[in-house]
């Protein structure tokens, strides 16, 4: 086995969509941001309070939304997962997505909710949208670098990360293999910079098994 452990983003390479936009529902401006953020035109701490306030998504939204996940895993995410899990690959997801909606992808994928690092919301007793998790690492630029740092020092053997945004290029220099990947959208700093770039997802398995 040549890695101990796989870090993965979620929206746009587990999944074919971006949740935040997909509560958003049409919202021109969040997408604009969400974009930007992901190209590395803007830093993630400025957009990630503006789009949540913008949205203020229920508790009821966010559930459809991780429904809406599961039924739109990329393809070959379920067989990959399980093959790395066999070969004896710890799985984490790394995500600024919201923990709420994550957890039932994690689920779908058989990875345990302790292996989920995502930005939890707070909700009133009526669901109503209150806030996010601010001390989370996940909401600002450079943060999933220092998730995977945090959990590569409480474990052992070689780490690689899989996916398609700047945010999780950023976690390269915490890895011994960054793989980009394009299925859903090709972002060029982040197809220049990986140490190698796919665009299905099963290719990653000749790399890490």
């Amino acid at each position: 086995m040549n890695y101990r452990l796989a870090f993965f983003d979620v929206d746009s390479t587990l999944v074919t969509i971006e949740g935040i936009d997909v509560l958003a529902g049409g919202n021109v401006e969040v997408a604009r941001l969400t974009e930007a953020a992901m190209n590395g035109e803007i830093p993630l701490d400025q957009v990630y309070a503006k789009r949540l306030d913008a949205i203020r998504p229920t508790l009821e939204r966010v559930e459809q939304l991780g429904a809406t996940y599961v039924r739109s895993l990329v393809d070959g995410a379920g067989e990959t997962i399980a093959a790395l899990q066999r070969g004896g690959v710890v799985v984490h997801l790394v995500t600024g997505g919201i923990e709420q909606a994550i957890l039932p992808v994690a689920d779908a994928l058989s990875v345990p909710c302790r292996n989920v690092h995502a930005v939890a919301l707070t909700f009133d007793a009526n669901g109503r949208y209150e806030d996010f998790d601010r001390r989370s690492f996940l909401t600002r630029t450079g943060g999933k670098e220092l998730v995977v740092r945090d959990i590569r020092a409480r474990s052992h053997g070689k780490a690689a990360f899989v996916g398609d945004g700047v945010s999780d290029l950023e976690a390269k220099p915490a890895v011994d293999l960054f793989i980009g990947f394009g299925g859903v959208v090709v972002r060029p700093r982040v197809k220049e910079n990986a140490d190698f770039y796919i665009m299905n997802l099963p290719d990653i398995l000749t790399h890490l098994l």
